[in-house]
């Protein structure tokens, strides 16, 4: 991977079968720093059937989930030509498979790894094809409980492939109470495996929290504005919420790579003494004074009196001589017991 942090663009279906909004897709993304960017292959009739219900009813060009799906598709060709243009821009090109016939158009363009989605944990028809690729496998788990993910896990361990697993909340748009930001320490510590958030909040921060609690790999969606036509616009990130969240993501992998000594004070030497301060009388002291608590200031800069972390041990002391206010106050200052 090239970052600490994997950022995976997911446009899935964003692009609402215009192969021209698509590429438009890529070329922006690209801008934005990520990775890799995502889409969903769907081939309608291995999927799918009339008797499939919308998750969300919001097309109206579409009579069914099948109709919807057939519209989506893209044949293999204009998949390599997707390809080769994410190749072209720097970006890998990733897409979840929906059927065995859809691994099998992508193997034939020369995907380098496959993203299951949520609804595929079960299908170990799919985990199966998938295994005979021998490529990684990102497993996705909004819909599943560990024992259910437990399964899919075995099941791929024991055909030797590298495995990633997601955190991810089946819910569009997903709020702050959902996220479920435990699981990704929970999974980590169950699998042992690289693991990530994939988000569906339409928000940057918990992509950014994720990272901050050492998530290997991020996904969220993302689309040129959340009012645009399709069923994920509004739990996806504008691509300038994009750009913001790669740059707060890349500003936590390099905090993390670079832990700091608090003992090392080095990088503040010239600081403390601008800052830190010295003890000074408040008002007009006479000799023999015996110094109390209210008669003592702090003032810039240090190493112009007594330190101010000192004050106790002057309390008490008589003055050698008088002191006008405001004077910083030095040990010569005072009788020596």
């Amino acid at each position: 991977m090239k970052h600490p942090t994997f950022v995976i663009a997911e446009i899935g279906q964003a692009h609402d079968g215009s192969l021209g909004i698509l590429h438009s897709y890529i070329d922006a993304v690209a801008q934005t720093g990520v990775d890799a960017i995502k889409f969903q292959t769907h081939i309608a009739a291995a999927e799918s059937s009339i008797h499939e219900p919308f998750r969300v009813k919001f097309s109206y060009v579409d009579k069914t989930r099948y109709d919807y799906w057939q519209r989506m598709s893209f044949d293999a060709a204009q998949w390599a030509e997707i390809k080769a243009h994410c190749d072209s821009v720097g970006l890998e090109f990733m897409s979840s498979p929906f059927s065995n016939a859809a691994v099998d158009l992508l193997e034939d363009i020369g995907i380098e790894r496959y993203k299951v989605g949520s609804g595929e944990v079960s299908n170990f028809l799919l985990l199966e094809r998938l295994s005979q690729t021998g490529k990684p496998v990102i497993l996705s788990s909004g819909m599943s409980s560990f024992d259910e993910l437990d399964a899919a896990v075995s099941y791929l361990q024991a055909r030797d492939i590298q495995l990633s697993v997601m955190q991810c909340t089946t819910s569009y748009p997903t709020p702050a109470e959902r996220l479920g930001l435990n699981i990704i320490g929970e999974l980590k510590q169950r699998y042992g495996l690289p693991t990530g958030l994939s988000d569906h909040s339409g928000t940057p921060h918990p992509a950014i929290a994720a990272a901050a609690l050492g998530a290997e790999l991020v996904e969220v969606h993302a689309v040129f504005d959340k009012r645009m036509f399709g069923p994920d616009s509004r739990s996806s990130l504008s691509l300038d919420q994009l750009s913001q969240m790669v740059e707060g993501i890349r500003m936590i992998d390099t905090s993390l790579a670079n832990p700091i000594d608090k003992d090392d004070l080095t990088p503040y030497r010239e600081l403390k003494g601008i800052f830190e301060k010295s003890l000074a009388v408040n008002k007009d002291l006479p000799a023999g004074h015996r110094l109390s608590f209210g008669d003592l200031e702090a003032k810039k800069p240090a190493g112009q009196g007594i330190a101010a972390r000192d004050w106790q041990q002057v309390i008490g002391q008589p003055l050698k001589q008088p002191l006008s206010q405001w004077a910083f106050l030095n040990s010569e200052d005072l009788e020596q017991a």
